[in-house]
């Protein structure tokens, strides 16, 4: 049953006390009017708990804004949304239209920094750019709506994004992403295909960006890591401070580290970003929980910058790198034909010292 107001109540009772279920929460389709993003659809989830967010059908349904009773979960970047017809893919285009927000979607069948595939075949014939394509594919086939399932109430928006390309690959990517009336949750359930008739490498990475106030002088990261291979020298230099967030510096360098992470047997894992000083020791923070037999690999994007005042939880099938050094490396992973990979990702507001703590227990028992 839905906890609202502080209580439970069955799907009668709220029934009998509103005229539809929108007064309390539920999902809707709009579209974006101005600048770069005007055209852009878009799907707006309330769950009334005081959880609000926003995900982009032209964009992969990735989740641009997210909010918990006015408070951001997310680092909304400068460029803000940006309509796919505006995608740079070359080198560095990327950054041009990401607009950070709880979820970007990177792969399918390269992510990482723009590098060369000399044995890439068509697809790479004029380099790679950043982190791939799938983030800018639009939704095909969307449903959007609500329902009760006995006392529960789940809404949705669902959708099919295609990347594929004459004598190169053919991906699906069918998603959806859902929350329930109540839940300080949002779960979304991925299975990616391969329609073509050969053997696809594929790469995949949740790339999750948490902003102020969540992000924080003192904000902390709860890991059970194995092992945190620092990215670049300056990483390295900074290694015994990972799981510690700083103020704001405008001279800034990023810092990037790749974890092994603990799991329950059956592969599900949990990683956390906290401010426990928020609000006068309230605290909020947020949870991931992932499967490691589907995302082996966590990085973590450190950049306590000016304006680029950011994290990322980033959980992924390998280490994100070149797409050669992953294939190299044994990392790659192969769909075959006809074939299905799938994932889920579960993220989850803790609103409280409370909540919190359980968290804390959760992955130090792992």
């Amino acid at each position: 049953m839905p906890k609202l107001f502080g209580r439970q109540y069955s799907r009668d009772e709220l029934l009998q006390k509103v005229g539809r279920v929108d007064q309390l929460g539920g999902v809707r389709q709009i579209t974006l009017a101005d600048g770069k993003a005007r055209a852009t659809r878009a799907v707006e989830f309330c769950t009334g708990t005081g959880l609000r967010f926003t995900a982009l059908a032209d964009r992969a349904l990735d989740i641009c804004s997210a909010a918990y009773c006015g408070a951001s979960l997310c680092w909304e970047a400068p460029c803000g949304v940006v309509h796919p017809a505006y995608f740079e893919p070359e080198g560095l285009g990327w950054l041009r239209s990401f607009f950070g927000g709880l979820l970007v979607t990177c792969g399918m069948t390269w992510l990482g920094a723009p590098h060369e595939d000399p044995a890439g075949g068509v697809e790479a014939h004029s380099g790679l750019g950043l982190h791939g394509r799938i983030t800018h594919i639009p939704a095909e086939n969307l449903y959007v709506d609500g329902a009760w399932e006995g006392d529960e109430y789940t809404m949705w928006a669902q959708g099919k994004m295609r990347e594929t390309m004459i004598f190169g690959p053919n991906l699906l990517l069918e998603r959806k992403v859902w929350t329930r009336l109540g839940e300080n949750r949002i779960w979304i359930d991925d299975e990616v295909t391969n329609e073509g008739s050969r053997e696809q490498e594929h790469m995949l990475m949740y790339h999750c960006n948490i902003g102020f106030p969540v992000a924080d002088e003192h904000s902390e990261y709860l890991f059970a890591s194995e092992q945190a291979i620092p990215v670049t020298e300056l990483a390295d230099e900074c290694a015994e401070q990972w799981d510690k967030f700083a103020a704001p510096n405008p001279h800034q360098e990023e810092l990037c580290y790749y974890h092994r992470l603990r799991g329950n047997p059956d592969g599900t894992t949990y990683v956390a970003f906290v401010n426990r000083k928020f609000n006068a020791a309230q605290g909020l923070g947020l949870y991931f929980k992932f499967n490691l037999e589907q995302m082996p690999w966590l990085l973590q994007w450190k950049m306590p910058g000016a304006q680029a005042y950011v994290t990322g939880i980033e959980p992924a099938t390998g280490q994100g790198g070149d797409r050669p050094g992953e294939r190299e490396s044994g990392r790659m992973i192969t769909i075959g034909p006809q074939q299905s990979r799938n994932y889920n990702l579960e993220i989850g507001v803790l609103t409280n010292q409370t909540e919190i703590g359980e968290i804390e227990d959760i992955i130090s028992n792992l």
